[in-house]
């Protein structure tokens, strides 16, 4: 991969040219080179969309697991377990989540009326006062990573991402969202 100079002084990365230093000759590049490659770059994006993500919430005194949970509540109160369902964790691994989010103030617990083993967590007032600041934080970060590329190429890359969900039997992608979190 190289990288063309781009307005604003950031960069795109373009596939290297066919034989050129780098690259495949033409026409030797096989399915698995290419996967490879692939998954090497996804892996690449999403680290820096986490730690721009992270960078974005600590102002916030957020995870970005918390700050997923708080999304998730804010549609209505859910059970620990059902939380712990769509972020794909085991339910253990929520609980000191929604601790601190507790003790934070953002989300209230509260007995579950149809299943008294239960715990529902529900954003409190100051957990949906701070959606709005969470919602820039996210976008924010998102620009970072994304805004280089025009408009037609995030609309493809949303495209083939959500496919790759419906492929995969995603199962932690958001219901409400066109099958995107």
């Amino acid at each position: 991969m190289t990288a063309d100079s781009r307005p604003g002084g950031g960069h795109r990365r373009t596939p290297p040219a066919a034989g050129g230093p780098g690259g495949p000759a033409a026409g030797t590049a096989t399915t698995s080179d290419l996967d490879l490659e692939l998954a090497e770059l996804f892996s690449h994006a999403a680290r820096r969309l986490r730690r721009d993500s992270a960078a974005q919430l600590a102002p916030l005194g957020l995870t970005m697991a918390q700050s997923r949970i708080l999304r998730l509540v804010a549609g209505g109160p859910l059970r620990m377990a059902d939380i712990a369902g769509r972020m794909d964790v085991v339910p253990r691994t929520v609980t000191p989540m929604v601790d601190g989010l507790a003790e934070a103030g953002l989300v209230d617990r509260r007995p579950d009326p149809d299943d008294r083993r239960s715990v529902l967590v529900a954003l409190s007032p100051a957990g949906r006062g701070l959606l709005d600041r969470l919602d820039t934080a996210r976008r924010t970060s998102a620009e970072q990573v994304f805004g280089e590329l025009h408009q037609r190429e995030r609309k493809e890359l949303l495209l083939l991402l959500g496919r790759l969900c419906e492929l995969g039997g995603c199962g932690i992608c958001c219901p409400g969202h066109g099958g995107r979190c």
